[in-house]
C-alpha cells in the first residue's frame, strides 16, 4: 500500500479484500484522530487480528480502549496460545470485568452483557441520584437509558428511567420512584431467547441477574442487533445445505469452506442416487414408453420446489415464534390446502403444455390424452407431497430436539426427488395400462 495519509471511510471500504499486513499497514497510516473510532467499529474477528500483529505496546494501549464486552469478544477471537498474553495486558479493573465475562459462554446473555451500567440505592433522592449519575457517567463510559435499583447485596429492586427522573420532585427518594415490576433476564439464557424477550418487550436495555436475582450486568439493543444477523445468517446457510460459515465470506478459509460444503453436497449426493435407483427400478415402463423420461425433470423439479418453498416458510415462522410444535395440525390442514392449490394450477399448465404441443407438432402420438392425464395427475400428486414434506419435515426436527434449519430447501428436495418418481411412474401404471404400458 501507498504510504499516504486517507481517510477511515477508504480504508473500511477496501478492508475486506486486504491481507492482514495490509490492514495492519493502512490502520497505521490513518490520521492519528481516526485510528480509535475506526478501531472500535471493526468486528471482534478483526479487531483481534489487528492485536496480533501489533507489538506488545500497541496491543496494551488498543485493548484499553474498548468497553469489558468487546475487550471479552476480541480475547475470545484470539486464538488460544495468545489469549492469556493479551488479558496480562489489560489493567484492572477491566480485567476482572473481562474474566467475569469470559466465563460465560458467548451465545449466552451472560457473554453478551456489559458489567458497566448505572446503579442507584434505594434510599437516595432524586436530586442525589442526579448528582451521582453525573458523576459516575463522566468517570466510565456508559450507555445509561435507565439507572437500576439495587440492595447491598446487588439484588436488584427495581429500575429508573431519565424521565421518570425529570418528572419526580428532587426531594422524593428512588424507592417512591421507581419501578418495581422490571424485565430481567437469567445470565445463562440462550441468545435467541434474549433476543425474543427485546422484541416481545420492546425495551432498549435489559438487566441482566443471576439465581439469586442479584444484577450482573446489562445487555442494550444494539448488542441483539449483531445477534439476531449472526442467527439469521446462521439459518440462511443452514437452508441453504451447508453448515454456517462462522466468518466474513472473503475471510474464512478455502479450506475450511470446502469443508463446510463437502459434507452436505456428498450427502445430497448420496441421497439423490437414489433417484437414480428409482430410474432403474421403473426400466422396464420407460422402455415401452419413452416419452415418460421427457417429463422426468418436470415433475421432480415441480415437487422439490414445491417442497422447498414449504420448508423455508415454516422454518421461518418457527424461528420467529409464529408457530410451534403444537400447531403441526394447523400447518398440515394450510399445506394441504395449498398444496392441492399449487398442484392444480401446475397440473393445468402441464395439460395445456401437452394438448399445445400435440396440437402444433403432434409430438405425443395417439395416446396424447392419456399421457396429458398423466403428467396432471403426477404433479398434482407430487406437489402435494412436497408441499406436505417441507412443512412437517421442520416441526419433525425440532420435536426430535435438532435444528429446524437443517430442514433444508436442497435436503427436502432431494427427498421428495426419489418419492416423487414414485408417485409419477404409479400414476403412469394406472393410467397407461392397456395403451402404453
Amino acid at each position: 500500500m501507498a504510504e499516504r495519509a486517507f481517510s477511515s471511510t477508504e480504508l473500511y471500504d477496501a478492508w475486506p479484500i486486504l491481507s492482514v499486513e495490509e490492514k495492519v499497514e493502512g490502520f497505521q497510516l490513518l490520521p492519528l484522530e481516526e485510528r480509535e473510532p475506526f478501531f472500535r467499529q471493526l468486528s471482534a474477528r478483526d479487531e483481534a487480528k489487528l492485536l496480533e500483529n501489533f507489538s506488545s505496546a500497541e496491543r496494551r494501549n488498543w485493548i484499553r480502549v474498548l468497553a469489558p464486552e468487546d475487550a471479552a469478544d476480541v480475547i475470545q477471537e484470539t486464538a488460544p496460545q495468545a489469549r492469556e498474553d493479551l488479558l496480562s495486558s489489560i489493567d484492572e479493573p477491566l480485567k476482572s470485568e473481562v474474566k467475569g465475562l469470559l466465563a460465560y459462554a458467548e451465545d449466552q446473555a451472560g457473554g453478551l452483557m456489559s458489567p458497566r451500567y448505572a446503579r442507584l440505592r434505594p434510599g437516595m433522592t432524586v436530586e442525589e441520584a442526579f448528582s451521582y449519575l453525573r458523576r459516575d457517567a463522566r468517570d466510565r463510559e456508559k450507555n445509561v437509558y435507565y439507572a437500576f435499583v439495587v440492595d447491598p447485596q446487588e439484588r436488584l429492586l427495581g429500575v429508573v428511567s431519565f424521565r421518570d427522573l425529570f418528572s419526580a420532585r428532587g426531594d422524593q427518594s428512588i424507592q417512591d420512584v421507581m419501578r418495581r415490576n422490571v424485565v430481567t433476564a437469567r445470565d445463562d439464557l440462550d441468545q435467541e431467547a434474549l433476543s425474543d424477550l427485546f422484541a416481545r418487550h420492546n425495551l432498549m436495555m435489559i438487566p441482566i441477574v443471576d439465581a439469586q436475582s442479584r444484577i450482573k450486568g446489562v445487555v442494550t439493543h444494539d448488542d441483539i442487533i449483531d445477534v439476531l444477523r449472526e442467527e439469521a445468517t446462521e439459518d440462511i446457510h443452514k437452508i441453504g445445505g451447508m453448515e454456517a460459515l462462522d466468518a466474513p465470506y472473503l475471510q474464512i478459509p478455502l479450506s475450511q469452506m470446502i469443508k463446510k460444503r463437502g459434507g452436505w453436497l456428498a450427502a445430497l449426493f448420496l441421497g439423490e442416487m437414489l433417484t437414480a435407483t428409482a430410474m432403474g427400478y421403473y426400466e422396464d415402463q420407460i422402455s415401452r414408453a419413452v416419452v415418460l423420461a421427457l417429463f422426468v425433470p418436470l415433475i421432480i423439479s415441480s415437487g422439490g420446489n414445491s417442497g422447498s418453498q414449504a420448508s423455508t416458510l415454516v422454518i421461518r415462522a418457527m424461528a420467529l415464534k409464529e408457530i410451534r410444535i403444537s400447531d403441526w395440525w394447523r400447518v398440515v390442514r394450510r399445506e394441504f390446502s395449498a398444496g392441492i392449490a399449487l398442484g392444480g394450477i401446475l397440473a393445468t399448465i402441464g395439460l395445456m403444455r401437452i394438448l399445445a404441443w400435440q396440437g402444433l407438432f403432434h409430438s405425443y402420438g395417439e395416446h396424447y390424452m392419456l399421457i396429458a392425464l398423466t403428467v396432471a395427475f403426477s404433479l398434482l400428486g407430487v406437489v402435494l407431497w412436497g408441499t406436505l414434506a417441507g412443512s412437517v419435515l421442520p416441526i419433525v426436527l425440532r420435536l426430535l430436539g435438532f435444528d429446524p434449519a437443517s430442514a433444508s430447501a436442497p435436503f427436502v428436495a432431494t427427498l421428495v426427488d426419489v418419492t416423487g418418481l414414485i408417485i409419477y411412474f404409479s400414476v403412469a401404471t394406472v393410467i397407461l395400462r392397456g395403451s402404453l404400458l
